[in-house]
């Protein structure tokens, strides 16, 4: 059963908007080194989505590329997680991982955030309505990443008829989807009373295909002929 038919890569997508801020922090790994930064994309609705990005210094030189506040850029890449300890914690970290830098010209302006994912189902999807009796599923799915040994960890976020189709879904289910990435701002309580306001980052899911249904019949129950 699927919504729409759809054909997408494991984990691609593309941006296209304004650098707010460059080179927010750098890391390295296995003597190559990583910056971080954050880029502003405009929402067909006018609002905007600030998201985090990463570029290698390798593709800053090959590209020739200075990373400056208010540059417009496209880039291509894919949706990434990481674990970060924070705070004694250790937090699921999302960033757009830039692998090129595309032409503005060659993609579509109405497509300026577009992600295409293929992964499993590797939480127990969160069906909910709104007090406006709009359906919502919380959907959390594994990509694995090709080449690497690991995956990554990435929420998504389904509405309507994508919602109640993903509500009854187990754990291993097979999908693929398009959204774009979304940020948001909400409210975290971090001690009585004392509330933080913090960023959560999600793919907003727009089309979506299960590609394969786990069984709810175990292969002892299965009836014998």
């Amino acid at each position: 059963m699927n919504t729409t038919a759809i054909s997408s890569p494991n984990n691609k997508g593309n941006l296209i908007g304004e650098i707010v801020s460059a080179e927010e922090g750098k890391f390295e790994v296995e003597g190559e080194t990583f910056y971080e930064g954050k880029i502003a994309v405009q929402r067909l609705s006018e609002n905007v989505d600030i998201l985090p990005f990463t570029i290698s210094e390798k593709l800053i030189r090959g590209y020739n590329l200075k990373l400056e506040k208010g540059k417009i850029l496209a880039l291509g890449g894919e949706l990434r997680s990481y674990n970060r300890i924070i705070e004694n914690k250790s937090r699921l970290i999302l960033s757009f991982f830039i692998k090129e830098i595309l032409e503005p010209s060659k993609i579509d302006p109405n497509n300026t955030n577009e992600l295409h994912l293929t992964g499993f189902i590797c939480k127990e999807p969160i069906y909910r309505t709104t007090p406006f009796n709009r359906q919502i599923c919380d959907v959390l799915i594994a990509v694995n990443r090709p080449n690497f040994n690991k995956s990554d960890y990435i929420p998504c976020i389904m509405w309507g008829r994508n919602a109640k189709l993903m509500q009854n879904q187990k754990v291993g289910t097979k999908l693929s989807l398009t959204g774009r990435i979304q940020s948001r701002l909400y409210r975290k309580e971090i001690s009585e009373g004392v509330f933080e306001e913090r960023t959560a980052y999600e793919v907003s899911t727009q089309k979506l295909k299960i590609e394969e249904e786990i069984s709810y019949i175990k292969e002892a129950e299965k009836p014998t002929a």
